[in-house]
């Protein structure tokens, strides 16, 4: 049955890809046409839903790998020593890099491609950033449909980096198979991380700029924390979801292993030295972050994740086609006259929503 399907599918795109539009374009993998169908899925309208539904039966197969850190960690330098890894070994690579909103033109800084501009020129590497618009996630709104554009282009890694905003780097989560939290000496306190929370967010921490005085406590800071966090639960990874025995060394470091008290293995936190700078240390990192796959794949947690955002996402693009709704139904002036209700304190926001939604769609039994 699934050879079947993988045929029937193999056929779906071969005749996609034979045509004219700009889906089979985009399966074919034509960069052009990744970029146009990027900006059509960024825009939320009518015609980017359209050629998501005719892409998203080839989406499924790309390692998303989230990058996150605060600023100054060195996270755009780190994701592009990183492409350059998996490059040569053959894979292709998207990366999707969310900066800051121009208070200005409401567009993205751009910074992050300036700081990958080494692989501008690499046909293998699709490099796309994109504007959070004050979305204090971490990740833009848009995000997860661009990812799916990337997936059906065929690129194997997906590496998505966030603004890097500190405690509200929540979206990459529900968003990444593998969140990689980028530490670096010299930027205050070295227990910054532990108080962000970054510890229930990392599956993988690296401390980069490994060169610079500090990174030695830092590093044995992040080790000792990491220890004390399997020594109290066992962890199962950024959700966590209890995860089986399985037969790969679970940190990336080879013979080590985290054993729960049942016997049955997790993911213990590795903690990583890089010096990006100098392309130093990413192979380990990467060899970490394959390892961590693999985890995934044998204990079925990666199943269980793809199921956890899909029903994160199935939940927000409800929401939002509820709201289009309710809108289209409004009559002209009617949500301006709510808000300058909610304003002026004649209504609360909780009775206003109630409100609006009972006239329009009937009041809950």
């Amino acid at each position: 049955m699934l050879a079947a399907r993988s045929r029937n599918m193999a056929r779906a795109s071969a005749d996609l890809a034979g045509g004219d539009d700009l889906a089979g374009r985009v399966l074919a993998g034509d960069k052009r046409a990744i970029a146009q169908a990027i900006t059509k899925v960024e825009s939320g309208e009518l015609p980017g839903r359209d050629l998501l539904a005719k892409l998203y039966p080839f989406t499924g197969q790309a390692h998303v790998i989230g990058v996150t850190g605060s600023p100054g960690t060195g996270k755009s330098t780190l994701v592009a020593a990183m492409a350059q890894v998996y490059r040569s070994r053959g894979a292709k690579v998207g990366i999707v890099a969310v900066d800051p909103t121009s208070p200005f033109s409401g567009g993205a800084i751009l910074g992050d491609r300036i700081r990958m501009r080494d692989l501008a020129g690499d046909p293998g590497v699709f490099i796309r950033s994109m504007a959070s618009r004050g979305h204090l996630g971490g990740v833009a709104e848009a995000t997860s449909d661009v990812v799916r554009v990337l997936d059906a282009a065929g690129c194997g890694v997906i590496i998505v980096e966030t603004v890097g905003v500190g405690q509200s780097e929540v979206d990459i989560v529900r968003m990444a198979h593998t969140v990689v939290v980028v530490e670096a000496p010299g930027l205050g306190d070295d227990v910054q991380a532990l108080k962000a929370g970054l510890m229930e967010v990392a599956d993988i921490l690296v401390v980069n700029k490994s060169d610079l005085p500090g990174a030695d406590a830092l590093v044995s800071t992040l080790q000792a924390a990491t220890a004390l966090a399997a020594g109290q639960a066992r962890y199962a990874g950024h959700h966590q979801l209890e995860a089986a025995a399985t037969t790969q060394p679970m940190d990336g470091s080879p013979g080590r292993r985290a054993v729960a008290e049942d016997s049955a293995e997790s993911w213990r936190i590795p903690v990583k030295e890089a010096a990006a700078l100098h392309r130093q240390g990413i192979e380990e990192l990467v060899a970490a972050i394959d390892a961590h796959r693999r985890y995934l794949q044998a204990s079925d947690l990666w199943r269980r994740r793809e199921r956890s955002r899909v029903e994160s996402d199935l939940a927000t693009f409800v929401r939002q086609a509820l709201f289009r709704r309710l809108m289209e139904r409004l009559a002209a002036g009617e949500w301006e006259d709510l808000i300058e209700a909610v304003v002026n304190r004649q209504l609360d926001p909780h009775t206003a929503a109630e409100q609006v939604v009972e006239q329009q769609f009937g009041a809950s039994e």
